[in-house]
C-alpha cells in the first residue's frame, strides 16, 4: 500500500438542532444538540474527544461522517465541503475517512468470511489494485494471521473482531480514521491490544485517529490531545496529560473523578 498523504479534517462552529417528539398533537420540538463546535484531526495525529453520555458525541461523529448536515458551520476535509449526498458523490470522502463502530457484533455481517468484509468496502468504494493484497496486508497491519481471513466473527474472539473492523476501515487506505468507544467492553488484555494497534497506526502508518469515548484513560493510551464535549459545545480541550492532571472545566473534572473512581474499585477486588 501507497503511504498516507498529508490530510486534514475539520469541523468549524458547527450547529445543529434535531427533532424531539413532543406531547401528543403537538409538532416536534427541536433541540440544538450541536452549538459551535470547532475540532480538528491531521494525519499523522490523535485527538480525543471525551463526553458522558449525552453530550453530542455520536451527533459530532455522524455530521463528521456526512450522516447528519448541520445547520450552519462546516465539515471540511482538505478545505474541501463535506455534506451528506448520493453514495457516488461520497465515494471519495468515504475512501479517506473510515469509521470504527463501538460494537464489532453489530456491524460485522454474521454471514460473512473476513475476506468478504474486508473485500466488500473495496468493491462498493472502487478501489483500484489487487484485492487480496489489500486485505492480506490490512489484516497484517492488526497483527491478525492470513488464516483469519476464511473465519466468521462467531469464530473469533471479541478483540478479533474488533481487531477486524479495524482492518475494514484500513484496507481503503484512508488518510483519517473516526473510531468510536473502539475498546469499550472489552476485557484488559485485549483493550490493549486494540490500543497498541491504534498507536501504530498513527506512529507507523501515519493515519490521523479521532478517538471518541468516556474514558479518558483509554484516551491517554493514544492521543496528545483531547477535547471536553459537554452539552453539545467543546468546553476544554488541550494537552491529555494536562486534561488528566488538572482538568479546568466542571465537566472534564467529572469524568477525571469517574476515572479515578474505576481505578480505585479495581484495586479494592
Amino acid at each position: 500500500m501507497t503511504s498516507t498523504p498529508t490530510a486534514t479534517l475539520m469541523a468549524r462552529d458547527l450547529r445543529l438542532s434535531l427533532s424531539r417528539p413532543g406531547r401528543a398533537f403537538r409538532r416536534s420540538a427541536a433541540t440544538e444538540v450541536l452549538h459551535g463546535v470547532s475540532l480538528q484531526v491531521s494525519s499523522g495525529s490523535s485527538m480525543g474527544l471525551v463526553g458522558s453520555s449525552g453530550s453530542g458525541k455520536s451527533t459530532l461523529l455522524r455530521t463528521l461522517l456526512a450522516l447528519e448536515a448541520p445547520d450552519s458551520g462546516s465539515v471540511t476535509l482538505q478545505d474541501r465541503v463535506i455534506r451528506p449526498g448520493s453514495p457516488t458523490s461520497l465515494r471519495w470522502y468515504r475512501q479517506q475517512v473510515q469509521y470504527v463502530p463501538q460494537d464489532p457484533a453489530s456491524s460485522l455481517d454474521p454471514r460473512m468470511t473476513v475476506d468478504q468484509l474486508l473485500r466488500e468496502p473495496l468493491v462498493c468504494l472502487g478501489v483500484d489494485g489487487h484485492h487480496s493484497t489489500r486485505i492480506r496486508d490490512a489484516l497484517s497491519r492488526v497483527e491478525l494471521p492470513a488464516a483469519a481471513s476464511g473465519k466468521r466473527p462467531s469464530e473469533l474472539s471479541g478483540g478479533q473482531n474488533q481487531r477486524v473492523a479495524v482492518a475494514r476501515a484500513l484496507v481503503v487506505s484512508p488518510m483519517i480514521i473516526l473510531a468510536d468507544e473502539p475498546v469499550s467492553g472489552l476485557d484488559l488484555p485485549l483493550r490493549n491490544q486494540v490500543l497498541e494497534v491504534l498507536q501504530m497506526l498513527i506512529r507507523d502508518q501515519g493515519m490521523g485517529l479521532l478517538f471518541v469515548s468516556h474514558d479518558l484513560d483509554a484516551i491517554a493510551a493514544v492521543c496528545a490531545r483531547t477535547a471536553v464535549l459537554a452539552d453539545g459545545r467543546i468546553v476544554e480541550e488541550g494537552p491529555t496529560e494536562r486534561i488528566l492532571n488538572d482538568p479546568q472545566h466542571e465537566a472534564a473534572r467529572e469524568l477525571n473523578a469517574a476515572r479515578l473512581s474505576r481505578g480505585l474499585s479495581l484495586d479494592d477486588r
